[in-house]
């Protein structure tokens, strides 16, 4: 059996190109929705994932209907596979029930893996030629060593405590622990942090 999936956007756009492309090539029940492709919940696409059964078709008036992202795609067209229902687009004229259509598939996934593998390099050799400049990943530290230094000078005074000591530096006294030595205020006032 062949199931159709129409898509628009937006409500002021008309499903009538769509449904009358899915109607005229056969599809014998058609489901419908208007929200944008990047949206998770499309109730009748999964109406239609649900319908059909093993040996149908879901068939959509061109690719972008189904899903934007060729890993959209990819994911929802594997899930079909996976139940033995095909997918077709009129418009790309693919058809995964086919062996030449399925290869088309295998060729858009390759190369889909093949793009996240090359952004995966390109970000792990652009860290590295950050850290052979001596530039360091992650959120800048909060407390400077001169901060940290200043901080040791005030906290040896008995008089103040560790909260006026943060406040004086701008900073949480949860901050300026996370920075302390263990031991607390005692163990500041044997260390240095230059």
């Amino acid at each position: 059996m062949l199931i159709g999936y129409a898509r628009v956007s937006t409500t002021d756009q008309d499903l009538s190109l769509q449904t009358d492309a899915l109607a005229n090539v056969g599809c014998e029940k058609i489901f419908k929705d208007t929200a944008s492709g990047s949206r998770a919940e499309r109730p009748g696409l999964l109406e239609a994932m649900e319908f059909a059964r093993n040996g149908d078709s879901i068939v959509v008036w061109r690719l972008d209907r189904l899903g934007r992202s060729l890993k959209d795609l990819l994911d929802l067209i594997s899930q079909l596979d996976e139940r033995g229902v095909g997918f077709r687009s009129l418009t790309e004229h693919l058809d995964t029930s086919t062996s030449g259509g399925k290869l088309i598939f295998q060729v858009f996934g390759a190369i889909a893996e093949f793009k996240r593998n090359l952004i995966r390099e390109r970000t792990n050799a652009g860290l590295q030629a950050a850290r052979a400049r001596g530039h360091k990943g992650g959120h800048p530290k909060s407390l400077t060593d001169k901060d940290l230094a200043a901080a040791s000078a005030l906290l040896a005074d008995p008089n103040l405590t560790v909260s006026e000591v943060a406040a004086r530096l701008n900073t949480s006294p949860a901050t300026l622990y996370r920075y302390l030595p263990k031991g607390g205020r005692s163990a500041i006032e044997s260390n240095s942090f230059g």
